[in-house]
């Protein structure tokens, strides 16, 4: 068990490391990364699609990469926009690593890119404890979740800078209870912003593309608690304990 976590945490900080170093480079072109985190079916691709659209039509500068298990479904849709798009298949891996994505941004971001949206993979455990070098960790959870679904994943929601909750067209149909949603989010991650969203009605329509903007253009995120002490770059921080999202696999 001890040469188990001994590993785990080796593999964690090789990743942190490069992270860093792949934050910093993007930085330096002018690139911001956004990692988006939720459950499968959330409506994550929807929602990215649509922001996707609206920086296209604004003559925003930006990129799309998503992850899977397998398929290319998302990226075609995501394709539709008519930004760059890139699949990676993961290959059974339940999550990006910096040195996938790395690997993959090399010879193909356009230079200019502002930026670069990555949708991970749909997992609220394995993908929270991985840091890709992004300035901007969103969280989503669909009204159809629960209202305690931060609570079952603390280390996700307790690490984002910004939560989006979507699909809030259904909210009276699932008698979700946003009180207690709120509470829950709160307990976890303090005073971070929560936005509600509907792919369908347009709700929350282009709040992801100006929160990115404002961390483009040098606007402090978010510091979760979780986070720990900051580092330079945008304000951003993954300085945590990794030892969280192990307890929630166990």
């Amino acid at each position: 068990m001890c040469r188990t976590v001994e590993l785990r945490q080796a593999v964690l900080a090789r990743n942190d490391d490069g992270a860093r170093a792949l934050r910093a480079r993007l930085l330096a072109r002018g690139t911001v990364a956004v990692n988006l985190l939720s459950s499968p079916g959330s409506g994550k691709t929807a929602l990215l699609e649509a922001e996707l659209g609206l920086a296209r039509e604004r003559g925003i500068a930006v990129a799309a990469l998503t992850a899977d298990l397998a398929t290319e479904n998302d990226a075609v849709r995501l394709a539709r926009s008519g930004v760059p798009v890139k699949q990676v298949l993961t290959d059974g891996l339940c999550h990006l690593e910096t040195e996938m994505l790395s690997g993959q941004l090399d010879g193909w971001l356009p230079d200019g890119t502002g930026l670069l949206f990555v949708e991970n993979v749909g997992n609220l455990v394995c993908p929270a404890s991985y840091d890709l070098g992004e300035s901007l960790r969103v969280v989503l959870a669909s009204v159809t979740e629960g209202e305690d679904k931060p609570l079952k994943y603390p280390t996700a929601f307790g690490l984002a800078n910004l939560v989006l909750v979507t699909k809030a067209d259904l909210a009276a149909a699932v008698e979700f209870d946003e009180a207690a949603f709120l509470a829950s989010v709160a307990r976890v991650n303090p005073g971070v912003e929560v936005v509600f969203t509907s792919a369908r009605t347009g709700q929350g329509a282009g709040e992801l593309l100006e929160r990115a903007l404002a961390v483009l253009e040098g606007a402090e995120v978010h510091r979760p608690v979780m986070a720990g002490a900051p580092q330079h770059g945008h304000g951003h921080s993954h300085g945590h304990s990794h030892g969280h999202a192990a307890a929630e696999r166990s």
